[in-house]
C-alpha cells in the first residue's frame, strides 16, 4: 500500500490559480449552469494525470461568474498535483469566494481509474468553508462588499 503523507492530502488545496471575475447581475432568481468537460490535473502521490467533467451550477446573487476567466482558472489545474476530490472542493470554496451566490453546487465526474469511477459533489451552503473563515453565513467580508 503507497504511504499517501499530510503533504500530498493538502496539496495544491492553498495554490492561488487565475483570478475569477465577475459582472454585476441584472436579475434576481434564476440558475447558471456551466460544464467543463476538458478538467484536468495532476496526482500529488504518482504525477499522472487525472481527467473528468466538472460542473457548476449556482444562483447568482450580485455578481455572475464572468466565462473567459473561469476557463482560465479551470485550465490553470492542468499542472497542479491535487487530488481531485480536493480539487472540486477548492473550486467550490473560490467561487463562494468570488461571487457570494445565493447558493452553488459543483461536481466532479472523473474518468476511471483502476477500474472506478469516481464522482465528487459538494455544495455551498453546506458544503465547505469559505476562505474568510465564514461558515455558511452566505455575506461578504467587509473589503469584498
Amino acid at each position: 500500500m503507497a504511504d499517501y503523507t499530510t503533504e500530498h492530502a493538502r496539496a495544491g488545496i492553498q495554490t492561488k490559480l487565475s483570478k475569477l471575475e465577475s459582472w454585476p447581475n441584472q436579475f434576481p432568481g434564476y440558475v447558471i449552469a456551466i460544464r467543463f468537460p476538458e478538467y484536468s490535473s495532476v496526482c500529488p502521490k504518482t504525477g499522472l494525470p487525472d481527467y473528468g467533467t466538472i460542473t457548476i451550477q449556482y444562483m447568482p446573487k450580485k455578481d455572475c461568474l464572468e466565462l473567459k476567466a473561469l476557463k482560465m482558472y479551470l485550465l490553470a489545474y492542468r499542472d497542479l498535483g491535487i487530488f481531485y476530490e480536493n480539487a472540486v472542493n477548492k473550486i467550490l470554496r473560490d467561487i463562494v469566494d468570488a461571487i457570494c451566490p445565493e447558493w452553488c453546487v459543483v461536481r466532479g465526474e472523473f474518468t476511471p481509474r483502476g477500474g472506478l469511477t469516481t464522482s465528487v459533489f459538494t455544495r455551498w451552503p453546506g458544503g465547505v468553508t469559505r476562505n474568510t473563515g465564514a461558515k455558511e453565513r452566505g455575506t461578504r467580508p467587509a473589503d469584498q462588499q
